[in-house]
């Protein structure tokens, strides 16, 4: 898989792509991440790439030809190109075992103000990553890009991920390790029973427990 982020600040991206299982999936191949300074694309003398919005208003409004341009360059026939935007739809798990399947990915960042409206003419989807607003869509294109990457074939093992929370539509069992009693607080009995059917149905029960008791929204 291929994701080109387009972004004014690349820098931003240092810790993420060359920390962790994210630069070990890059370092097998089985991710190419490459950053877009779509900046470069800019036509005017300065390099801007914002202007004042027509009609008044606060802040800068980000002009459509350096992200078409940028868009352009990047996209293929078989290209998925996203715009991260609080106005797109909410991202869930679902969603990232959809997006594994592409083969290229652009994700366009936002910042400033917002987009000049007609960039959402250029691109396929918009994908929100909760309702709240953050000062661009860098952080948004990290937590889309490592759900993804880390669903890819040897990223991490398959049984890590098909049990956690979301895959089922419920939330993870809870988990234990060392020591047995911590503070008065014990593991419970049954995993240390060696009975895996019955340590299975307890996990089961667990989950059901945790998702009624913390997102009964997922259950409807």
């Amino acid at each position: 898989m291929k994701i080109d982020i387009l972004t004014l600040f690349p820098g931003m991206f240092e810790g993420f792509l060359n920390e962790s299982i994210i630069k070990r999936a890059i370092d097998k191949k089985v991710v190419e991440i490459n950053l877009v300074n779509f900046r470069d694309f800019s036509k005017l003398n300065n390099s801007q790439v914002d202007d004042t919005p027509y009609g008044g208003g606060s802040g800068m409004v980000l002009m459509p030809g350096p992200i078409v341009d940028a868009i352009d360059a990047y996209r293929k026939p078989f290209t998925k190109v996203i715009l991260m935007c609080p106005q797109g739809k909410v991202y869930n798990e679902r969603k990232a075992h959809e997006l594994k399947e592409e083969k290229h990915i652009i994700l366009v960042c936002g910042h400033y103000e917002g987009f000049d409206e007609r960039i959402r003419e250029f691109v396929d989807e918009e994908i929100s990553i909760g309702d709240y607003i953050l000062t661009g869509g860098e952080i948004p294109a990290m937590v889309v890009s490592d759900s993804i990457i880390r669903l890819l074939d040897g990223v991490i093992k398959k049984e890590s991920y098909l049990e956690e929370s979301f895959t089922n539509n419920l939330l993870d069992y809870p988990v234990y390790t060392k020591p047995r009693n911590f503070r008065g607080f014990k593991v419970p009995d049954i995993l240390l029973s060696g009975d895996h059917k019955k340590i299975d149905e307890w996990r089961k029960s667990e989950q059901l427990k945790k998702t009624e008791q913390k997102r009964i929204d997922l259950l409807k």
